[in-house]
C-alpha cells in the first residue's frame, strides 16, 4: 500500500527521525523491562516447584520412618494380648513385640513400661534396662486419656542414652479397659539432622519440623539453641496451621530474614515440615542477570538516544543551511530584496492567477537615474549605498503581503502589485518617487534630492498577451519612455506617446 503524501512528508522532517530515535530505545527499555519481570518470575517458579519437590521427598522420609516405629509399637500392643504371648520365656517374647523394630533408622531405645512407668520389657535385650519414666509429659498424657493414639513428645534428652530424641509411644490397656501402661520407641534427634545436612538450601536457606504445639524438633542449619523453641501464635506459625499445606513469603520471627516458605503437614503424625528458601538467594542469580542486561541495553539506548540527537542536530544544521542557501539563491546579497530568479517565479503565478481570475495585475520597473555617473565619480562602495537606499525606499512603498520588491539587475528594480489597476499603480509610483527625494549619502556628500528615478509600469493582462514576458517587456518599454521623457518621472505603457500619463517629481 502506497504512503500518503501527508505521511512521506512526515517521513522527510529531521523531526520525525529524531523523534522515531528517541522512541525506538525507550520501546528497548520498556520490552527488556518484560523479560527481566519474566526472567523474576521464572526464578520464583523455579524456587517454589524446588521447594515443594524438597518439601515432598523429606515428608515421606520422615512419614516411613515413623510408620515403621509406629507399626511395631502397634504390633507390641496388639501382640501383649495374643494368646501364649505372657506364658513364653522372657527372652521369646522380646523377639515376637520387637521384630520390626531393626528397619527403622536412628532408632533409639523400644520399651514397654508398666502403669507405674516401670520398664519391663527391652528391645535391646533381657533383663530389661531399669527406667522409670513415671514424670514424662508422654506417659502422663496416655494415663489420662485412653484415645490418645499414637503421641509424639518434645525434644528431651534420653537417661538411657544421654542425647537428645523424641518419643513415639502408645498406650496398652488391660483387659478391664483401665491403663497398663505404654509401649515407647524413641527417635534420635540426629536423624533429623542428617536428612536435612544432605540438602542444599543456600546461605540462608532453612529446613524445620515442628509439633502441632509450635515446638521445633529440629531446624536445619543445626543450632543446638533452637531446638525445643515454642513459636505457636505466630504469624507464621498461625499461617502452618490454617492452610494445612502451601507456600507463601513472610520474614522469620527467629532471625527477620525474608524467606519463600512451602510448608505440609506430615500425614496423621501431628508435625509440621517447611522448607523455607530466602528471597534474597533466589533472586541473587537473576538480579545479576537483571544487573548486566540493564547496563547493556541502558548503555545502547543511551547511545543510540545520544546518536539520534547527534544526528538530528546533524540535520537541523544541515536544513537550516539547506534554507540558507535557499533564501540566499532567491536574494540579493547587496540589497536583500529577491533576485531576477524569485522575481521571475513570483511573477509567473501572479500573472498566471490574474489570467485565470480576470484581476488587473501591475507591474513597476525602476531605473536609477545616471547611476554610471555616480559610480563613476564617488565608487563603486557609494553606488552599493545608493542601491541600498533605493531598495530601502521601495520597500517602504508598498505594504500589502503579496506585493513583490525586487532587484533583477544593475541599478534596475521591479514592483509586482497583484490585484492592482493603473491607478494604484501611478499611486505607488508617486510614493517611490517621494521616498527617493528623501535619499542621500552623506559620507559621500551627495545631499537629499540628488538622486531619482525613472518608473515604468504596465498593467494586464492583456487579451493579446500570452506569456508574462509580454507584460515585463511593456512596463520595460514604458520605463524607457520615462527615461527619453527626461527621466526623474513615471511612463504608463498604455499612455506611450501621447504624453498624458508623464508624472515627473516636483
Amino acid at each position: 500500500m502506497a504512503l500518503s503524501p501527508r505521511l512521506m512528508r512526515r517521513l522527510r522532517l529531521p523531526r520525525t527521525w529524531i523523534t522515531l530515535g528517541v522512541l525506538a530505545p525507550i520501546g528497548m527499555l520498556i520490552v527488556s523491562a518484560l523479560m527481566l519481570l519474566d526472567l523474576r518470575r521464572d526464578a520464583w517458579d523455579k524456587a517454589d516447584q524446588t521447594s515443594r519437590n524438597l518439601l515432598q521427598v523429606i515428608e515421606r522420609d520422615i512419614a516411613r520412618n515413623i510408620e515403621i516405629i509406629d507399626l511395631t509399637l502397634q504390633a507390641v500392643v496388639d501382640n501383649l494380648k495374643a494368646p501364649g504371648v505372657a506364658e513364653a520365656t522372657p527372652q521369646m517374647r522380646q523377639l515376637i513385640l520387637f521384630d520390626r523394630a531393626s528397619t527403622a533408622r536412628d532408632l533409639g531405645v523400644m520399651l514397654v513400661l508398666n502403669e507405674n512407668g516401670d520398664s519391663i520389657i527391652d528391645a535391646a535385650g533381657w533383663p530389661a534396662r531399669q527406667l522409670n519414666n513415671a514424670d514424662r509429659d508422654y506417659f502422663q498424657a496416655h494415663k489420662a486419656n485412653p484415645h490418645l493414639g499414637l503421641h509424639i513428645s518434645k525434644p528431651l534428652f534420653s537417661r538411657l542414652l544421654g542425647s537428645r530424641i523424641v518419643v513415639l509411644s502408645r498406650r496398652i490397656n488391660k483387659p478391664d479397659g483401665s491403663f497398663g501402661g505404654i509401649v515407647l520407641g524413641s527417635l534420635r534427634l540426629s536423624y533429623f539432622r542428617r536428612l536435612f545436612d544432605q540438602i542444599g538450601l543456600g546461605q540462608d536457606g532453612a529446613i524445620n519440623i515442628y509439633l502441632h504445639d509450635g515446638t521445633r524438633l529440629m531446624r536445619h542449619p543445626y543450632n543446638e539453641a533452637d531446638i525445643g523453641v515454642n513459636i505457636f501464635g505466630t504469624s507464621n506459625f498461625n499461617r502452618f496451621l490454617q492452610e494445612k499445606n502451601g507456600a507463601f513469603v513472610a520474614t522469620s520471627v527467629r532471625d527477620k530474614v525474608e524467606r519463600h516458605y512451602a510448608f505440609s503437614q506430615i500425614e496423621d503424625r501431628s508435625l509440621l515440615l517447611n522448607v523455607a528458601l530466602s528471597t534474597r538467594e533466589i533472586e541473587a542469580a537473576w538480579r545479576a542477570k537483571a544487573l548486566i542486561i540493564s547496563l547493556v541495553v541502558a548503555i545502547l539506548c543511551g547511545l543510540t538516544i545520544f546518536l539520534s540527537l547527534l544526528y538530528g542536530r546533524d540535520l537541523r544544521r544541515r536544513a537550516a543551511m539547506q534554507a540558507e542557501l535557499a533564501r540566499l539563491s532567491r536574494t540579493d546579497a547587496l540589497t536583500g530584496l529577491v533576485n531576477r530568479r524569485r522575481f521571475e517565479q513570483v511573477f509567473e503565478r501572479a500573472w498566471r492567477s490574474a489570467q485565470r481570475t480576470g484581476k488587473p495585475l501591475a507591474l513597476l520597473v525602476v531605473d536609477a537615474d545616471h547611476f554610471k555617473r555616480c559610480n563613476d565619480r564617488y565608487g563603486h562602495a557609494v553606488g552599493d549605498e545608493v542601491l541600498k537606499g533605493l531598495a530601502r525606499c521601495l520597500s517602504a512603498s508598498v505594504h500589502r503581503p503579496d506585493d513583490l520588491v525586487a532587484r533583477i539587475g544593475g541599478e534596475e528594480f521591479v514592483v509586482v502589485l497583484p490585484d492592482t489597476n493603473a491607478d494604484g499603480a501611478l499611486r505607488i509610483a508617486s510614493k517611490i518617487h517621494d521616498a527617493v527625494t528623501t535619499l542621500a549619502v552623506p559620507s559621500a556628500g551627495i545631499a537629499a534630492g540628488s538622486i531619482t528615478v525613472s518608473v515604468g509600469f504596465a498593467v494586464g493582462p492583456t487579451a493579446d498577451e500570452t506569456a508574462w514576458s509580454d507584460l515585463y517587456q511593456r512596463a520595460d518599454a514604458a520605463l524607457y519612455a520615462a527615461k527619453e521623457a527626461g527621466r526623474n518621472c513615471t511612463r504608463s505603457s498604455a499612455s506611450m506617446g501621447d504624453g498624458r500619463l508623464r508624472i515627473c517629481a516636483s
